[in-house]
């Protein structure tokens, strides 16, 4: 049961990487300030692409849980430790601010076309730059803090292929950065994430392939991929 529990979270970690390519490449861009940044806010796209990301979060913190269970009778099991927990604090931090940006721009979106006035607009600026900025930047910080201790639990510990989790701590190191970026420089930034989830949630699938299989020897033993 325990084999299987990791599995599950190694697929919520690359199903997590789908929705980061989603997210960015659903989700509607125009000039916010005008009547077509109201019909973005108010299209079923704009809600649809942020809770992508919202789950994408949650299954990244479940795909971390996984990593733990898998590193834990390592010498990385401290680091492993410290991302699951930097991730999880974050990923509660990140959430409520998501919230706002799929829900309220969208009513924001829906009363500016309502009224056919783009001066209505100016207010997304107060839902985005107010208090709630602080939580979410630390949030994504300590998300993108997570990430790089992952790797580096990942590069320490002997037990998965030390490359395996570079994608993955670079994909959201630059998840701040991003946000100043064109769309096609954030969809291809998902395409990253996607290829960081995917190959960390691969290399804990086959760690668990490798200590159940024909003439395994317990838990402990290094495989070959790892050197």
């Amino acid at each position: 049961m325990a084999t299987e529990r990791v599995r599950l979270g190694a697929l919520a970690l690359a199903v997590a990487g789908v929705l980061f390519v989603l997210y960015p490449a659903v989700r509607p861009y125009s000039d916010e300030t005008s009547l077509q940044g109201a019909a973005a806010f108010a299209a079923n796209a704009w809600i649809v692409a942020h809770v992508l990301a919202i789950l994408g979060f949650v299954l990244v913190a479940l795909g971390l849980l996984a990593l733990y269970r898998t590193l834990r009778e390592t010498p990385a099991e401290g680091l492993a430790f410290l991302a699951l927990v930097a991730t999880w604090i974050g990923v509660g931090l990140t959430l409520p601010y998501y919230g706002a940006e799929a829900f309220g721009l969208h009513v924001l979106g829906q009363e500016a076309m309502r009224q056919q006035n783009a001066a209505i607009m100016a207010l997304a600026n107060d839902i985005r730059y107010g208090p709630g900025i602080y939580l979410f930047g630390a949030g994504l910080l300590l998300v993108g803090i997570g990430a790089i201790l992952a790797a580096a639990a990942v590069w320490r510990s002997g037990a998965l292929p030390r490359w395996g989790g570079v994608p993955f701590g670079l994909a959201f190191a630059l998840f701040i950065p991003q946000f100043f970026a064109s769309p096609p420089i954030r969809v291809a930034h998902g395409v990253l994430v996607a290829a960081g989830c995917v190959w960390l949630a691969v290399s804990i699938w086959q760690a668990q392939e490798w200590r159940t299989g024909p003439g395994s020897e317990g838990s402990n033993r290094v495989p070959r991929s790892a050197v």
